[in-house]
């Protein structure tokens, strides 16, 4: 049977360390860039779920509710471009 120190020994020859911390970074920031798309695209997905409720509802407010969602979704998909843009700058500086 394999002692600790042993297989301790082996797990710090393979597993490298990382002494440039540009590239953690740069892993950061794709990884931002990727979580902003996902969240933007699920609140797009809630406003459209909760404004197609609204209209089922309530008919004759259909005008009202779809232009609130249009402005919603465009205050959304606006943060979430920002924020997409300073991920992948984060990426390439």
């Amino acid at each position: 049977m394999l002692s600790l120190a042993v297989l301790m020994e082996a797990a710090s020859n393979v597993v490298p360390v990382v002494t440039d911390l540009s590239v953690l970074s740069k892993v950061g920031g794709a990884i931002g860039a990727g979580m902003a798309a996902l969240a933007a695209g699920y609140g797009i997905g809630t406003i459209g779920k909760g404004a197609v409720e609204a209209i089922a509802r309530q008919p004759e407010a259909s005008n009202e509710i779809r232009s609130s969602m249009i402005l919603t979704s465009a205050f959304v998909e606006g943060v979430a471009f920002f924020a997409v843009v300073i991920g992948l700058l984060a990426v390439v500086m």
